[in-house]
């Protein structure tokens, strides 16, 4: 493990450094943290952005996004990745199918099943248009948050705090938050960035991209609406952010997630005559200080983005459209929905078999069973809203986005654990639910 044994700062340079540090943290805590309210949409500032050039610049949009998709889709077969695996190959003919399919969409062509409003419109307009844009946004935001400093200074200060709970580096907590408020993908993007740099092992950064690295808040308004809980809005966050959290301090320490390597990371050490406070001040300031210029690692980010989004967003309509015909006109989740069956009676939750088939769904596409369930009861909407973030891992989003960074999580891995969290996650809700119910805190 890489040890916190460098000696403090040099005085030289040291309040330009703190000045870096303060400054550029400042606008990365801002653009990831402060929610601002424009016109009836709270949210926060690179969602905003992205829903403008979504829904006042559509053309740009769509021409941006489908330069990225039809970039993520050729790149495969131009370096020569898509042969290096059968994963890897699966998913490039799936890059290449969204493409057509985007084209499809917007060229009103194929059968009219596709399109539906919640199959390719649903999938381009409101999940591709997104996330195509919002990844390469977060990623210049995220320069301001992580690559200054904040996230070593943080890292020390909550080390004592995340290692025992969910085995993972004190810095991982503004990854974590970030994660759960902002966008799964931009959430990734930052666990990859700081797993590349050898600050997560393997294991850590499986932990945060299968525990953590949920949808938006801003989705889960969505959610709450479709399933009429926008009335208990603060009693919904909360208690999913709890139950999220819970279950991922619970999923560190189990198979698969338990058995995976970790060598390598950052150690818990301090240094030597410094207290924790001096330490993260220390390391923080140290950061700051041997950063590249702003503009470097705006422009690094910003590849990184792009990238990432490329290799995404062709997936995302390609795995999500897979789904959602699944879903619709085959028994498989039907089956899959035969596993959580006893949970769901064992959770009191009312016509067991519908409600575990639609839970099930939550594996392709997380609105599905929101979908499904929104004339259900009380209980069983909050459950089903809660199920639906807290699972975390689904074929529409991201998984792929997972498949495209270097965490070396598999497709089985995957799969196991969103099963794992699923069970979890509605035995919680559930408890949680009964009692809301009981107190009125929903109706």
């Amino acid at each position: 493990m890489t040890t916190l044994t460098a000696p403090p700062p040099a005085t030289t340079g040291r309040p330009l450094a703190l000045l870096r540090l303060i400054a550029y943290s400042s606008i990365g805590l801002a653009m990831f943290f402060l929610p601002i309210t424009i016109g009836s949409k709270t949210t926060i500032f690179f969602d905003h952005a992205a829903s403008w050039l979504v829904t006042q610049q559509r053309p740009l949009s769509i021409a941006l996004v489908l330069a990225l998709m039809v970039w993520g889709a050729a790149s495969p077969f131009i370096k020569g990745t898509w042969r290096t695996s059968t994963t890897h190959t699966v998913f490039s003919v799936l890059k290449v199918l969204g493409v057509v399919l985007a084209l499809m969409y917007l060229l009103k062509l194929g059968p009219a099943a596709l399109h539906e409003k919640d199959m390719l419109p649903f999938l381009f307009d409101k999940l591709a248009l997104t996330v195509g844009l919002i990844v390469p946004l977060g990623a210049v935001a995220l320069a301001f948050l992580v690559g200054f400093g904040l996230l070593e200074l943080v890292g020390v200060l909550m080390q004592p705090v995340m290692r025992p709970i969910w085995r993972t580096p004190g810095h991982s907590a503004i990854d974590a938050v970030a994660s759960f408020v902002g966008s799964y993908s931009v959430g990734l993007l930052i666990t990859n960035r700081v797993y590349l740099e050898g600050k997560y092992t393997a294991r850590e950064a499986a932990i945060i991209a299968t525990g953590f690295s949920t949808v938006s808040a801003a989705f889960m308004v969505i959610v709450a609406k479709t399933l009429n809980l926008m009335p208990a809005w603060n009693f919904y966050f909360w208690s999913t952010f709890v139950i999220a959290f819970a279950v991922t301090a619970i999923t560190a320490w189990i198979p698969p997630i338990s058995r995976m390597d970790n060598s390598g990371g950052v150690s818990d050490a301090l240094p030597a005559g410094r207290n924790r406070w001096q330490a993260a001040y220390d390391a923080g300031l140290r950061q700051a200080r041997s950063a590249p210029a702003l503009w470097r690692v705006l422009r690094d980010n910003l590849r990184d983005g792009l990238a990432m989004a490329s290799a995404v967003v062709p997936t995302i309509l390609a795995v999500g459209l897979i789904g959602l015909l699944l879903a619709r006109y085959t028994p498989v989740f039907d089956l899959l929905g035969l596993l959580l069956v006893p949970f769901v009676w064992i959770a009191g939750l009312a016509e067991p078999v519908a409600t575990s088939k639609a839970l099930a769904s939550g594996l392709a596409e997380m609105f599905l069973p929101a979908l499904m369930l929104k004339d259900a009861d009380a209980v069983v909407r909050y459950v089903a809203a809660v199920v639906s973030v807290s699972s975390v891992l689904f074929f529409s989003g991201s998984i792929p986005c997972v498949l495209a960074t270097r965490i070396p999580l598999s497709l089985r891995q995957m799969v196991l654990i969103w099963f794992v969290r699923t069970v979890l996650s509605l035995l919680m809700a559930a408890g949680i639910g009964h009692i809301a119910l009981a107190q009125g805190w929903i109706a």
